[in-house]
């Protein structure tokens, strides 16, 4: 097998992620979700995150890192929810109303005012986490969206846009993830903990 091709390929991919991470919405971004969770996990509030395809494993992600990894002693846990990981109640809205509500019902069913939502599309147009947002914003909650591809209709439909300046899907998904481990560790080694009450 020839690996000169696969070396170069490897090398333009990573290179091309690199350009994608470097620019300074990252650290702006941390700095604008960060206060939002945490005022969230002292009023006990919840963090509601959902997505399709690969983001919604990356939403089901952040939900296991966050509610997990960032604890720290007996202090006050994250309250998280994958919206995606309810199968059959994405389901049954699917089938009975239209996949284009899965996210945006659930919200209405669950979410209180002083939630945050966390909506994840690489292209910032998913029928879904449109419907979802503008059923959050109603609501009052707290909106969050990360996305790429220069940010879609979700851009404007969100308190705190991240928009992956990329136009590729992988490496907005991978900015995405990095952005979840990136919150996680700075959430569990650096946000001061809040005492359970």
């Amino acid at each position: 097998m020839e690996t000169d091709g696969i070396e170069a390929y490897v090398r333009r991919y990573v290179e091309e992620t690199a350009a994608a991470i470097r620019p300074e919405y990252l650290p702006r971004a941390v700095a604008r979700i960060v206060p939002i969770f945490l005022q969230a996990r002292a009023e006990g509030r919840t963090l509601f995150f959902f997505g399709n395809g690969g983001s919604a494993s990356t939403a089901s992600h952040f939900v296991v890192d966050i509610g997990k990894a960032t604890l720290r002693g007996d202090h006050r846990r994250f309250r998280c929810l994958a919206l995606v990981d309810n199968v059959p109640t994405v389901t049954a809205w699917a089938n009975d109303a239209d996949y284009a509500v899965v996210f945006a019902e659930q919200l209405a069913a669950l979410a209180v005012p002083g939630d945050v939502a966390v909506g994840i599309s690489g292209s910032g147009n998913s029928p879904n986490i449109l419907a979802a947002m503008e059923k959050a914003r109603q609501m009052g909650l707290a909106t969050i969206g990360l996305t790429g591809m220069g940010g879609g209709r979700l851009r404007e439909l969100v308190d705190v846009p991240v928009v992956v300046p990329s136009n590729s899907m992988q490496h907005v998904e991978d900015a995405h993830l990095l952005l979840c481990h990136l919150l996680t560790a700075y959430l569990r080694d650096e946000a001061p903990p809040v005492d359970p009450g």
